[in-house]
């Protein structure tokens, strides 16, 4: 049922109807590249006309909108297969006639046959007028159909070679034929086509000389008015027809790439850097991507539209084909513009299959080698990226595993070896390791002033042995990815049994172990004292300065981490941590001795919260935490 057919295809397979402009223009452009390719062979075909353009013309009382090209026409068998055909390519057609050389110099749109059909979506009426190049005048073709399954068809003269399809539009799609919508939709698809479309001045209107003039002078205004002929409205060409990807880096200026830059993110910025490259091969294909300077203010919602500017063969396909990069790289800008990829038949929808998958890992690629190569040649303009997009550039290790070596080394941490600003990359903590360090330290916080005075960090305070510090809410989720850099195991410091390996020597370790024999029976009643809020108590090798630390297990949830899935709605397992006490501290001394069971137990759970609170956790009965605090304080000035 072809009537069936045409209005499913009409109506469900377009969601957009100001497409069916892109799709006509893409059509008379392949119809001007059939053009020069076959006048190669045969010169005369220009008919004394080679400047080849495309126009679009409306009336606004008619409701008509016209789209006319000078390029290859159609002869009366060519509109009867093509236009009476449904699915029937004559692009697709003309390729298969190509040997592989000639295909892959012919810049062809068209693949499906059905984009004329788009007109429909729009139009109630649809008329064709066509001259195949090379023939004479007589003969010319009128072709006209109603969207309903048949069509009339007649021979009648025409003098220019070439197309011109008149679109007599549904009441409802009246806006079509108004200047303003046809330019933004060109602007919007095919701004980029390499044919000058052509649409008339618009025309503002001016006073009437006759309604201005003072009265003595209204008799030689009126005179003047008849004498007047017409003007021709003057044309004017409303696309850009320069797709700057297209041409060869050697050619674009510096400053075109910050125009065009501008023309596709709307930032007022010059981007940080870019890069811009043609594929050849098995694949072919152009992209060129940008590196913002600034973070848009929906960077972080991660629902937000995002992706790459899609184009085929210079046509606009859509704005944002999320396939082509991950979520950890969403701020990227750029387009990209192949034939080689599998769009659906209305081309709105981008189809996944093993050349997207090959054109997405070497655009990740890309985009990494890009930013390897701004943090070597220049680490001041990195620190302006690291300090906009760090945060969302630490999602990758955990989303992309397989770039997982190429995303570590752009990594950016503040460290104890330096202040708050001079942030440590992970190839540069492995250069300057101490001799038998074999592991890389870090320690998460809620921000840097809680990580710089963390307990934990005293005894590599006391050794020199630099840790890095961690403070943004993602860090401890990306660390659960990122277990190892260059060989080198990551070691939470505030986690599990502390082994310094190498770096700690005879000494430490028989001082230790004297320490735990002679804290044995005070280690036992402190435990029994706190046995419902921790696993263990330990003699600690951490600490220096502190009189406890608050441990976790090797495997359990940091305290960031558990915020962050709480913060989701997310119930945890409840875990308790191991408590680290320095036994050479005054205060841990102090509660040695201490005889009262009750005074020791208040004295307990007061260094037990303070280690919480050292650690950044929240206190589960802050409450009861003051009331010790107080009776502690005023047992002291009494």
């Amino acid at each position: 049922e072809v009537k069936q057919l045409l209005n499913l295809m009409v109506h469900s397979l377009y969601s957009n109807k100001e497409i069916f402009l892109r799709e006509l223009i893409s059509n008379a452009s392949d119809a001007a590249d059939k053009l020069r390719f076959q006048a190669l062979d045969n010169n005369s075909l220009y008919e004394n006309d080679s400047e080849l353009k495309i126009w679009i013309d409306f009336d606004k009382d008619a409701k008509t909108v016209t789209i006319t090209d000078n390029g290859i026409g159609m002869s009366r068998q060519d509109v009867i297969d093509h236009l009476g055909t449904i699915a029937k390519s004559g692009t697709a057609q003309f390729l298969e006639a190509l040997s592989g050389d000639e295909k892959q110099d012919a810049q062809l749109i068209g693949q499906f046959g059905v984009g004329f059909y788009s007109a429909f979506v729009v139009a109630k009426k649809v008329e064709v007028f066509t001259r195949k190049a090379g023939l004479g005048p007589e003969a010319g073709v009128h072709w006209e159909s109603e969207g309903e399954g048949e069509f009339s068809i007649e021979e009648m003269s025409l003098e220019s070679r070439g197309t011109k399809i008149v679109l007599h539009l549904m009441d409802e799609q009246s806006e079509f034929a108004e200047s303003w919508r046809l330019r933004s939709i060109v602007r919007k698809y095919s701004d980029h086509i390499s044919l000058p479309i052509v649409m008339k001045k618009e025309q503002f209107d001016m006073p009437d000389a006759e309604e201005t003039a003072e009265d003595g002078d209204k008799e030689t205004a009126a005179e003047d008015k008849v004498a007047e002929t017409p003007k021709e409205p003057e044309e004017e060409v409303v696309n850009k027809a320069t797709a700057l990807w297209t041409r060869s880096k050697d050619d674009v200026k510096e400053d075109e790439y910050h125009e065009f830059y501008k023309h596709i993110s709307h930032d007022y910025e010059d981007p940080l850097t870019w890069s811009h490259n043609r594929v050849e091969g098995k694949l072919e294909y152009t992209s060129l991507l940008y590196i913002p300077k600034r973070a848009s203010f929906d960077l972080y919602n991660r629902e937000a539209p995002k992706g790459l500017k899609l184009y085929v063969q210079r046509v606009f396909i859509m704005d944002e084909a999320e396939q082509f990069l991950p979520l950890y790289l969403r701020f990227v800008k750029g387009i990209l513009d192949s034939n080689d990829l599998p769009l659906n038949v209305s081309r709105e929808i981008l189809q996944n299959n093993k050349s997207v998958e090959s054109m997405r890992s070497a655009l990740i690629k890309r985009v990494l080698d890009m930013l390897k190569k701004m943090a070597k040649k220049d680490p001041e303009q990195y620190a302006v990226f690291w300090k906009e997009f760090g945060s969302v550039i630490k999602e990758g290790p955990g989303e992309d595993h397989a770039n997982k070596d190429k995303i570590a080394p752009l990594l950016r941490f503040a460290s104890t070896n330096g202040d708050k600003d001079a942030l440590v990359s992970l190839p540069d903590y492995v250069e300057r390791m101490k001799e038998g360090q074999d592991k890389i330290f870090y320690v998460t916080a809620e921000n840097y002033a809680a990580a710089i005075s963390s307990p934990h960090l005293e005894v590599f305070k006391k050794k020199g042995i630099e840790v890095l510090l961690m403070t943004d809410r993602i860090d401890e989720w990306m660390m659960s990815y990122l277990t190892e850099f260059e060989g080198k195991h990551l070691q939470h410091i505030a986690k599990g049994e502390l082994d310094l390996g190498e770096l700690e020597d005879e000494t430490d370790k028989e001082d230790k172990k004297k320490l735990e024999e002679e804290s044995k029976d005070f280690i036992d009643r402190l435990k029994s004292t706190l046995e419902s809020k921790v696993e263990d108590v330990k003699v600690s090798t951490r600490l220096t300065d502190s009189p406890c630390c608050l441990v976790m297990n090797a495997h359990d949830m940091g305290a960031q981490m558990r915020q962050i899935m709480e913060a989701a709605g997310q119930s945890m397992p409840e875990t308790k941590p191991v408590l680290e006490v320095n036994p050479t501290h005054p205060l841990i001394e102090k509660l040695r001795e201490e005889i009262q069971e009750d005074r020791f137990e208040n004295l307990a759970l007061i260094l037990f919260d303070q280690a919480a609170l050292a650690e950044g956790t929240h206190l589960d009965d802050p409450g009861s935490y003051v009331q010790r605090m107080n009776k502690l304080l005023l047992e002291l000035v009494q």
